[in-house]
């Protein structure tokens, strides 16, 4: 059991298979409701392989049975936002696919891990758990890592530096309600608040925040998908090769910060058994009381079922 399955074949998906099998993980079966769209996909992409020289298999799945045989199963089906919307107006669409999805992969993939991207990933990743009946160590949203993929980028534009440097922590709901942790951001060790000023402080964690929104304005017929699917790589990199990486990942709260019920992100040390240790940066009173209010979001949200 030492592949990956990706469940929905649209740009993140697609761009996943494609990453993964660029970086020589593993193979990869691709798996999608709309007939031919995952086939089709496969074939492109294994046509590109001579090119770019991966070895790795990606393949299209008839059905969802594949996941039984996979180590790791992602999530990257359902609607996607248009220009104007919150990622909090996808719950209500998105919803009942999850709840179709996550018993039947809880069924089909008892031991496998599962990251998730479908939006809005903190509710979706909320809703898996409790619906799929897993442990919640085999369980993450990919919120943290793409936003902390972003502030990296955006402080390596303020410093003139690679980003290849600088470390970063993001924590929190995947939302406008994101907190970004500077003083445990650094480069090369040196931090990072030593290197910005306030104001430039305050921008890279702006830009970080609006980035997604910013993306599908610019866009219009598409949300990102370049950077959430390099996240998942990252993540399934991780899994696979058994590296016991830390990385920011939505994960159903048990207790954390008196917070339980809700999947918000924290670091944790990611490897073969997914989620091994969730770690608990030290939050100063303003950080605690914006984490628990985005909880208290979170809860209200899912008891309305989305409809606000």
């Amino acid at each position: 059991m030492h592949n990956v399955a990706v469940i929905g074949s649209g740009n993140v998906g697609a761009n996943t298979a494609f990453f993964i099998a660029e970086k020589g993980i593993t193979d990869v079966a691709l798996y999608d409701l709309r007939e031919g769209i995952a086939a089709g996909k496969s074939l492109d992409m294994m046509e590109a392989a001579p090119i770019r020289k991966y070895r790795n298999r990606i393949r299209p799945a008839e059905s969802l049975e594949v996941i039984g045989e996979s180590e790791t199963v992602i999530l990257a089906a359902g609607a996607v936002r248009a220009p104007g919307m919150k990622r909090e107006d996808l719950f209500a669409e998105n919803r009942p696919l999850i709840a179709e999805l996550a018993p039947e992969i809880g069924r089909l993939a008892p031991r496998a891990t599962i990251l998730i991207a479908t939006e809005p990933v903190d509710l979706i990743t909320t809703e898996f758990v409790k619906l799929s009946g897993l442990d919640r160590n085999r369980i993450m949203g990919i919120g943290g890592c793409l936003d902390v993929t972003r502030l990296r980028y955006f402080a390596s534009q303020e410093l003139g530096l690679s980003p290849e440097n600088i470390s970063a922590t993001v924590i929190g709901r995947h939302s406008d309600g994101m907190i970004a942790i500077l003083r445990y951001c650094s480069v090369s060790g040196l931090p990072l608040t030593s290197l910005l000023s306030e104001e430039q402080q305050d921008r890279i964690v702006e830009q970080t925040r609006r980035a997604g929104d910013l993306i599908v304005a610019m866009a219009q017929r598409s949300s990102a998908f370049y950077a959430p699917s390099a996240a998942i790589a990252d993540l399934v990199d991780a899994i696979h090769m058994d590296l016991r990486r830390v990385s920011c990942v939505s994960l159903l709260f048990q207790g954390e910060y008196g917070i339980s019920g809700v999947a918000m992100s924290l670091p944790a040390v990611i490897g073969r058994d997914g989620i091994e240790r969730v770690l608990t940066p030290k939050l100063n009173d303003e950080e605690l009381r914006r984490l628990r209010s985005s909880a208290a979001e979170l809860e209200e949200i899912l008891q309305s079922g989305g409809d606000q």
